[in-house]
Parts: C-alpha cells; sequence; structure tokens
C-alpha cells in the first residue's frame, strides 16, 4: 500500500465518522431508539452510529425522509 492509499483510507473514515455523528445527533433530537429507526425505516443504524459501517444512497434517502431533513445535512 501506497501512501495515498493510506491518506484515501483516513479520508474514507473521517467522512464514516462525521456520518455517525449527523446521524446519532438526528436520533438523539427526535428523542428515539435506535429500534424506533430500525422499526420506522427497515435500516440497522447500531454500526453506522459508530462509524464502522457505510451506507447506500437509498439508506440516506430513507434516514432523510424519517428525520424530516435534506440529503445535504449528511454531506
Amino acid at each position: 500500500m501506497n501512501i495515498r492509499d493510506f491518506s484515501v483510507m483516513i479520508h474514507d473514515k473521517e467522512i464514516l465518522l462525521n456520518l455517525a455523528v449527523r446521524i446519532k445527533e438526528l436520533r438523539k433530537a427526535k428523542g428515539v431508539t435506535q429500534e424506533e429507526v430500525y422499526n420506522a425505516t427497515g435500516v440497522h443504524i447500531a454500526r453506522v452510529e459508530q462509524g464502522k459501517r457505510d451506507v447506500s444512497y437509498t439508506t440516506l434517502r430513507k434516514l432523510s425522509a424519517y428525520f424530516q431533513v435534506s440529503l445535504a445535512v449528511f454531506d
């Protein structure tokens, strides 16, 4: 692995961690549990909130609809 690959990996991890923080903030602001989010959306967010799982565009759309926010909130 070269240095460029490593820097891309770090950047990707930062993106995932920022997404994790944002989703957790939205969930807490709505006053719901991870289980309630799952029951309403079918999306397991536990590993997403830990920054350990990436999500698809479709999943982001489900979450943005559930939290009633624009997709730009996740950027």
